[in-house]
């Protein structure tokens, strides 16, 4: 593979947002320490398997997004490999059936040799999710409904997900724990909708931000925001973070400079520029989240 081709499956891959596997798979895991169960080489495996589903993932939404016309014209979704002519539709396809066969592989170990027999379903979900986001039958995704899924995947799918295989039973108390860190994941899928918020509606991509149209999706942004700092705070109160979560508050400014940026944006698909704050925000919430787990 030549280093143009490396590259483009790179861009294909989105890295900046690799990070919103990180954090769900390291909470579960310091979860599991905590309690003296865990494995270097099992968590490794973990954290491999849901890397190439997340890769899995970004590649299929390029895939049917494109076979469905959703990143053609003025449409900013996606990676844009295919629309850039690096990779072809082909070479997509058979790289999404390698990767969720590896995964899957992985996945089957972990379960056989750890007698894990009961995660399956969690599993099955955590392909479905990644698979039908906007593969149709389904496509979920365009019926305003990823954000519900990416919050139930990247919190509770994956912190119970990899804390049960560390421990090697179900901790229902990682559960409250998982939940902001959902909120935040699906925070970042949210804002990466408002730039397309046209594009989608004329494409029929009905996400949450389309069906809440301008004023709405800013209104709804708001009360997110307010919602996840509720949800720590809650959490710091009931003793599941302890009192280094309130370090949290030091992200306002982050989400005060946000705002202020897409007030003063006309034309929102310039907000595509400035999706790094969200990452950044949910980047060191996570890391403090973490650190109050320790």
């Amino acid at each position: 593979m030549n280093s143009s081709k490396l590259k483009a499956w790179v861009q294909a891959s989105r890295p900046p947002f690799f990070i919103a596997t990180l954090i769900p798979l390291t909470v579960g895991a310091v979860l599991a320490g905590r309690q003296g169960s865990f494995s270097i080489p099992h968590f490794i495996l973990v954290l491999f398997a849901s890397f190439l589903v997340h890769f899995a993932t970004n590649i299929s939404n390029d895939y049917f997004d494109h076979l469905q016309g959703t990143d053609a014209g003025e449409s900013i979704g996606g990676s844009r490999v295919l629309q850039e002519g690096k990779i072809t539709v082909a070479e997509l396809g058979k790289a999404i059936i390698l990767l969720y066969i590896v995964a899957a592989i992985i996945g089957f170990y972990l379960t056989w040799t750890l007698k894990l027999w009961p995660i399956v379903p969690l599993m099955i979900i955590a392909f479905f999710s990644s698979l039908f986001y906007v593969a149709p039958p389904v496509r979920y995704g365009y019926h305003g409904l990823g954000e519900l899924f990416v919050a139930v995947n990247m919190g509770p799918v994956m912190v119970l997900g990899c804390n049960w295989v560390l421990l090697g039973r179900v901790d229902w108390s990682a559960l409250p724990v998982s939940l902001p860190i959902g909120l935040m994941v699906a925070l970042i899928l949210y804002y990466q909708s408002l730039p397309d918020i046209e594009t989608d509606r004329a494409a029929g991509k009905r996400t949450l931000a389309v069906r809440l149209g301008k004023r709405g999706a800013l209104k709804f942004l708001l009360a997110y925001w307010i919602a996840i700092y509720a949800s720590i705070a809650a959490l710091i109160v009931s003793g599941y973070f302890s009192s280094i979560a309130w370090c949290v508050v030091l992200t306002i400014p982050i989400l005060i400079k946000l705002w202020k940026i897409i007030i003063a944006t006309r034309n929102w698909v310039e907000l595509d520029f400035h999706g790094k704050y969200v990452r950044i925000f949910y980047f060191v919430n996570g890391l403090i989240l973490i650190a109050s787990l320790s």
